[in-house]
């Protein structure tokens, strides 16, 4: 049996880049995510 990840939920005042829409974890629930991180510097 596989069990949830456990995340808290994305903060409402977070600024999205690239969506028409905030995206939930629960809208991500089920598919293949992929993270990239970077800085400016």
């Amino acid at each position: 049996m596989n069990s949830p990840i456990r995340a808290p939920e994305f903060p409402s005042d977070l600024q999205w880049i690239n969506t028409a829409e905030p995206v939930s974890l629960e809208a991500l629930r089920g598919k293949v995510v992929l993270l990239e991180f970077w800085t400016f510097c």
